[in-house]
């Protein structure tokens, strides 16, 4: 009777024990990444009363069993589901994270690591990548400064918010590609002005400007000229271009030919022939005077003063008024850089300096004013047999439209735009014109430049200030930035175990390692080697069955139940031994 009554104490016991898990697996039923508890039981120990014995071959008896007496149950283990794998919920937080598969984040707390499924993590005040819950920091490799790629070496801290993580530093833009069609038919391509494009670029400061090439359509309608016409800083302000050949930015002296029209203002200007002078129409007011401008055969320095009129001006100013008076506005260079075919010498081009020269020194011939007045013309207009240009040229095929060449090189796609010779902080950007083509486009040109080569590489760019960091499946993080810009700053490390189920849990969500579950080596394994991974914006829920715990609840509650029987008729058994003694 003693014997059942401690079977049924042993029997309380370990169902209150089970009990206990049940409880601790339903309290636990909304804590992030749980990972649920069964209990196993097992027989305590039995009293044996006879041993058993063997068939007895001489006497012809046969072998009797042992006889043995329960004494009760006992815990046989309590085993965690550390590798069933919870629901899924969102949160829309880029920080949390939840891992698919049997990995384990690794956290500090500065002493020690620990393994965790809980991924709610944020960044503290160090910028550190921490639990929520508990501070303890999430580990993980760093970026390797020489190649920029993760270091698979021992974990560490991984601090996201650093300063030098926080900006991208700027860069120089070396590279710069155009694409697109010329088409011949352009009105722009056609025009005296040309087809105009723009490439952005960028100096080692991050300072962003803007060069603008110019396209204009040679006699030979596949070959174009290609020159650097302005460089524009990010106000528009005009960055002034040497003109000395050892500082030359862009290109080399060249000739184009083709006819020129160039169209004379009679509305606004008038030619006094015999004084050299450009008046008015009424002759009141003169905007220039050749024989002022030349001393002995030479034009003066640009920026000499000269009188004309009894007033003073400036030798620029009176070439400014020529050029527009036939239509160069603003374009003084392209209109002295226009030449005619002398009269005189076959073969020799005549410049429109010399042109001008030659007015003045009274030749007749290859002289300007006779180009301007010809004896069987009223009209002070010409023609031009081309113009004289710094820069290179494009040739395109003429069976097919496809490129075929710079500066008269069928082999060679790219110019250099010598930038480093400006000084300051610019880098020399080599451009690329190999994918532009002419064909045609219904008198549509799609031409444009763009920094960077086709691969995005050496286009440059201006610092930039962090504005997001994402996680991606692989644990790498990135940081992107308002320049456009993303870097790399680390891998989350994740630990791997033999046995997980032999880890040790330490209360917050944590998990020690022991001897049963494998030691941890210090350095992990990327999440992705044994194809697991990781979603952002989610986290794991616990994996605990309501359904099944409340079943494991009342089966619980009737062995409880049972055994308490047990307890109270071995309490009236002993009761009716000790009622003999009346």
């Amino acid at each position: 009777m003693m014997r059942s009554l401690y079977s049924g104490v042993a029997g309380l016991k370990t169902h209150q024990v089970k009990m206990d898990v049940i409880g601790n697996n339903i309290s636990n039923v909304n804590t992030t990444a749980y990972k649920s508890s069964s209990m196993t039981f097992s027989e305590l120990m039995s009293q044996t009363t006879q041993r058993a014995s063997g068939p007895n071959a001489a006497t012809g008896t046969g072998g009797t069993n042992a006889r043995q007496i329960g004494l009760g149950v006992k815990s046989g283990a309590i085993n965690t589901n550390i590798t069933g794998q919870g629901s899924s919920q969102s949160t829309g937080n880029p920080f949390d994270v939840m891992i698919t598969g049997g990995n384990f984040f690794i956290v500090n707390n500065g002493t020690e690591n620990y393994f965790t499924r809980d991924g709610s993590f944020y960044i503290d005040g160090a910028g550190n990548l921490a639990m929520t819950s508990t501070g303890y920091n999430v580990m993980g490799w760093g970026v390797d400064e020489e190649t920029g790629k993760i270091k698979q070496d021992t974990v560490a801290a991984l601090r996201i918010m650093s300063s030098q993580n926080m900006t991208y530093p700027p860069e120089a833009t070396s590279k710069g590609y155009a694409s697109g069609i010329l088409d011949k038919n352009d009105k722009d391509v056609k025009s005296t002005n040309g087809k105009t494009i723009n490439m952005k670029f960028f100096d080692a400061l991050g300072y962003s400007y803007t060069a603008r090439f110019t396209f204009k359509q040679s006699k030979v309608t596949n070959e174009y000229s290609l020159e650097l016409t302005k460089i524009l800083d990010s106000e528009g302000n005009e960055i002034e271009l040497p003109k000395a050949e050892a500082d030359r930015v862009f290109g080399s002296p060249r000739t184009q030919d083709k006819d020129i029209k160039v169209s004379f203002d009679k509305q606004g200007y008038a030619w006094d022939t015999t004084n050299k002078t450009l008046t008015s129409p009424d002759g009141a007011t003169v905007y220039a005077d050749l024989n002022a401008m030349f001393n002995n055969g030479k034009l003066r320095p640009m920026e000499e003063d000269i009188t004309v009129n009894g007033e003073k001006m400036k030798v620029q100013e009176c070439l400014d008024n020529i050029a527009k008076a036939y239509g160069y506005e603003g374009s003084t260079d392209e209109f002295m850089n226009l030449y005619v075919n002398s009269t005189v010498n076959a073969g020799t081009k005549v410049t429109m300096e010399q042109l001008l020269t030659n007015a003045v020194l009274g030749q007749t011939e290859d002289s300007f004013l006779n180009y301007m007045f010809p004896p069987t013309a009223d009209d002070a207009s010409f023609t031009a047999n081309g113009r004289n240009y710094i820069g290179s040229t494009i040739t395109f095929s003429a069976e097919n439209g496809k490129f075929a060449g710079l500066g008269g090189i069928e082999t060679q796609n790219t110019v250099m735009l010598s930038l480093s010779k400006l000084g300051g902080n610019f880098a020399d950007i080599e451009v690329d014109f190999s994918e532009c083509s002419m064909v045609n486009n219904k008198g549509t040109s799609t031409i444009g430049a763009t920094n960077g080569d086709f691969d995005g590489i050496g286009a440059g760019r201006r610092s930039g200030d962090m504005i997001g960091v994402s996680i991606q499946s692989n644990g790498m993080i990135y940081a992107s930035y308002d320049s456009g810009m993303t870097k790399l700053l680390g891998q989350i490390a994740t630990a791997e175990f033999p046995n997980a189920s032999g880890l040790e849990k330490n209360g917050d969500n944590l998990y020690s390692a022991t001897l049963n579950s494998g030691e941890f080596d210090g350095i992990g394994v990327d999440i992705t080697a044994n194809g697991n991974y990781m979603s952002t914006g989610q986290l794991e829920m616990s994996n605990v069955d309501l359904s099944s715990e409340f079943t494991e609840m009342i089966t619980t509650q009737r062995g409880f139940q049972a055994n308490s029987r047990i307890i109270t008729v071995s309490d009236t058994l002993l009761e009716e031994l000790t009622n003999l003694k009346r």
